[in-house]
């Protein structure tokens, strides 16, 4: 059974991935500063700290993965119209940009669902985290373990 300054620092290991909005890579740095310092004290605190991390670090990939997809179709779609004959005999020239437009825009609203998502996620943890429980993050990548 934890206890109550158990289930708080658990529930700050959450939370501390909003300081994000504060400073860069607040979303690791703060987690991993207090998981770091605080994970001796009970098996609690250092699984809601794995979790909160791996999931931080997932989220990365995911959001590198996305970027990697939907730049290219961003800067086809800027240069669609400009005809690329760097090769003998091969040109590329894009007639229909609106099919790529579209999808950099899905890709685009992908990621701004993914991240709506993300900030309801670290609120459910931090409340499970308080009433005692052991949030598992749903496509999360187990790097620590």
């Amino acid at each position: 059974m934890e206890d109550k300054q158990q289930k708080n620092i658990a529930t700050f290991i959450h939370l501390s991935s909003f300081t994000r909005f504060i400073f860069p890579f607040g979303n690791f740095l703060g987690p991993l500063i207090l998981w770091l310092s605080n994970r001796d004290k009970s098996e609690f605190i250092d699984k809601n700290g794995k979790q909160i991390i791996n999931f931080q670090i997932s989220i990365l990939l995911y959001a590198i993965i996305i970027a990697c997809i939907a730049i290219p179709f961003f800067l086809l779609s800027i240069f669609g119209n400009i005809a690329f004959s760097n090769f003998e005999g091969i040109e590329l020239y894009i007639h229909e940009p609106s099919v790529i437009i579209f999808t950099a825009l899905g890709l685009g609203v992908i990621a701004i669902v993914a991240f709506v998502l993300e900030l309801v996620l670290i609120i459910i943890a931090s409340l499970k985290a308080r009433d005692g429980e052991i949030y598992k993050y749903p496509l999360t990548i187990q790097f620590l373990k």
